[in-house]
């Protein structure tokens, strides 16, 4: 066990404030969504490829990230990508938690302990583990939390790795069974994970299973399905306004670029979903015994907080001098629906942005004319945001091609003044 200090952690009420609620008039979608997202885990690992944000960023030591925590695993990979300070925010305690509980166990763990939690994604010494080791170096909030989650980790039940867990883990388990045992498809699944070349890999997806999973991307497209795995009503219009075929489309051709394009030797994501865990040779880097003690080091420069990026941004002294930002996907969620809220998150940060910051972030949508309307105060004058960014398209093209996860419709990179 370590010694090292505890990464800043936001201090958390006894009881969190609610996520905000749905404004008049949402239809029943958005409040179903909502009700599921303000008392859940959602995500159980991040779904945005780093490797993808450490090319558009490159990071160094001199940056100040800020990312939205969703899983935890992407603030953890820019530490070891050398930022100088990562802060993690998000609205949902819960995803806090899970990022306190990960650097936890970097802190606290051997990286074979840790490996066995968060890399198979199951240990039998859980509770143990947790109880001597991780508990201590909680917030309050991740301490309940916890307290009544770690049986997720035991490896029992029906959904029986920590991968199958939360809201977007439950949408996975269903569809691997729905797939391995109603389809009988589990020995070609495996055999494409094994597949020792890319050739042999399409050869596989295209003669064996390329038609078969469309059953599964249409499952996947229903509006229940897409409420667990996080995508909100607004995002689903996005999808239908701007990809021919709307979201089952979408998937489908997601499927073809993930097991017909792309290696899968590296492809951590799909694996953990497909078979629940991870490998030494397939996982994200934190998790990655070359990396560990590195890991541990440079754990004193991040930073969680429970809030949203505006509350952070506009609400911290002094100003948080940020460098990058990577607002993930989370700009479709607001989109149409708040754009006050939309237009205020951006000002908060123009106001903290560094001299030349950059911004990354994902749309299921192929654009974001949302931000279209937007407006900034900047140098002294009111200005339309999409006249103040300096966009990089060709870079992101190029980048959303070799996307590992490929869910997003597209992927952006701009520059600050």
């Amino acid at each position: 066990m370590s010694s090292y200090p505890t990464a800043d952690v936001t201090p958390v009420a006894d009881h969190p404030p609610a996520l905000p609620g749905p404004r008049a008039g949402t239809p029943l979608a958005g409040r179903v969504f909502s009700a599921l997202h303000d008392r859940k885990l959602v995500y159980n690992a991040c779904w945005e490829d780093p490797a993808l944000d450490r090319a558009a960023l490159g990071i160094g030591p001199d940056d100040h990230v800020l990312v939205i925590t969703s899983g935890g695993c992407n603030a953890l990979d820019y530490l070891l990508a050398g930022a100088g300070r990562v802060t993690a925010v998000d609205v949902n305690p819960r995803q806090n938690a899970l990022l306190e509980l990960k650097a936890a166990g970097v802190r606290r763990l051997s990286h074979d302990a840790f490996f066995e939690l968060f890399g198979t994604g199951r240990s039998v010494h859980a509770h143990r583990l947790y109880r001597d080791a991780l508990r201590p170096d909680l917030s309050p909030f991740a301490q309940r939390f916890w307290d009544g989650y770690i049986e997720a980790f035991a490896g029992r039940g029906w959904r029986n790795s920590f991968y199958y867990r939360g809201t977007s883990g439950f949408l996975a388990k269903g569809l691997m069974l729905f797939l391995r045992r109603f389809q009988g498809l589990g020995p070609d699944l495996d055999e494409l994970l094994a597949a020792p070349t890319l050739e042999r890999q399409r050869h596989i997806y295209e003669s064996r299973l390329r038609d078969r999973l469309w059953s599964a991307a249409r499952l996947a497209a229903q509006p229940v399905a897409l409420n667990l795995a996080g995508v909100p009503p607004e995002q689903r219009r996005e999808i239908a306004d701007e990809y021919a075929g709307g979201t089952a489309q979408l998937v489908h051709d997601g499927l073809d670029a993930i097991f017909g394009r792309l290696p899968l030797a590296d492809n951590y994501f799909w694996r953990a979903y497909i078979t629940g865990s991870y490998t030494e040779t397939c996982c994200p880097e934190y998790l990655k015994a070359g990396n560990f003690v590195r890991l541990r080091e440079a754990l004193p420069r991040l930073d969680v907080r429970t809030a949203t990026v505006t509350g952070f941004l506009s609400r911290t002294a002094p100003r948080p001098d940020v460098s990058k930002f990577v607002l993930l996907d989370h700009m479709d969620w607001m989109g149409w629906r708040d754009q006050p809220g939309l237009a205020e998150e951006w000002q908060a940060i123009v106001d903290a942005a560094r001299p030349g910051a950059r911004v990354i972030y994902r749309s299921a949508g192929l654009t974001t004319r949302y931000l279209d309307p937007v407006r900034v105060r900047h140098d002294g004058r009111t200005r339309r945001l999409t006249d103040l960014l300096r966009r990089h398209p060709e870079l992101a093209a190029r980048l959303h091609e070799r996307d590992r996860v490929h869910t997003y419709g597209s992927f952006h990179i701009a520059d600050l003044p």
